[in-house]
């Protein structure tokens, strides 16, 4: 039901039967978590999701589901409103509040690690730092659940990055990789790290073969092409081994998730 409301939840139709919906995965919720006593079982934790995001509104007053319609397998970090903040923050049990939080972003991070190498490190990092202090006691849940919302805010800005760079996704992901390096940031600037980014993507796109996955001879080609991009530019400019195999590994990942795609 969760699922097929989900796919026509923008509809006035659907919009009518929203409550009885919603008392339905409020019943799910409950039997859930009595059937699994006071452990916080994956399944209890996925029908409190599905009733915190049939309540989400975007800015254009449209229903968001995005949890439900990919079987939260494929999280969306945009259902962050503040209302749907405001629903979190208002939930009677806290820990609960933090679990979901904790979910959203575990699965948003993990989604981030099929395409952009330093922005899923760096949020694991910071995801992983914040309840290793949690779960030692050295902050309290009000303030994990604040730390975890202001990490969700962090992750939904470095998304939009790309725009305000005018750069692609995928653009992005090597822009990310090359500025991994800090004396390249201060030697190269902005713009000509750019510049590599989208050279890379359109060599790299052009090379990958078909049988990526399966020839090493394939994925050496791929990795000539990279270093022969980065000494034509002159990356990194300290001869740092580290920065150029930050970026061979992004290439790696974005060639696997473009073969995936294609697959």
């Amino acid at each position: 039901m969760s699922r097929a409301f989900a796919l026509c939840a923008a509809s006035d139709e659907a919009t009518e039967i929203r409550d009885d919906v919603a008392f339905l995965q409020t019943v799910q919720a409950a039997l859930t978590k009595q059937s699994s006593g006071s452990r916080k079982s994956p399944e209890y934790l996925d029908a409190a999701v599905r009733q915190l995001v049939s309540k989400a509104i975007v800015a254009e007053g449209q229903i968001i589901d995005v949890f439900t319609a990919a079987g939260l397998k494929r999280p969306d970090i945009s259902i962050l409103s503040d209302q749907f903040l405001a629903e979190v923050r208002g939930l009677k049990h806290r820990n609960v509040a933090a679990d979901l939080l904790e979910k959203l972003l575990k699965d948003e991070i993990k989604v981030r690690s099929r395409r952009n190498l330093v922005q899923s490190q760096l949020f694991s990092d910071k995801l992983n730092k914040t309840l290793n202090a949690y779960h030692n006691r050295a902050i309290a849940t009000h303030e994990v659940i604040e730390e975890l919302i202001r990490l969700a805010k962090e992750m939904e800005a470095a998304a939009k990055r790309g725009e305000d760079l005018g750069l692609t996704d995928d653009e992005i992901a090597f822009y990310d990789a090359l500025a991994a390096n800090e004396s390249a940031i201060v030697a190269m600037g902005d713009d000509k790290l750019k510049v590599i980014a989208a050279e890379l993507i359109k060599m790299v796109r052009k090379s990958v073969t078909i049988d990526w996955n399966l020839r090493d001879g394939a994925r050496a080609k791929i990795r000539v092409i990279v270093k022969r991009i980065l000494n034509k530019w002159g990356y990194p400019p300290d001869l740092q081994e580290e920065a150029v195999k930050t970026v061979l590994q992004q290439a790696e990942l974005l060639c696997a998730d473009w073969m995936d795609a294609i697959l």
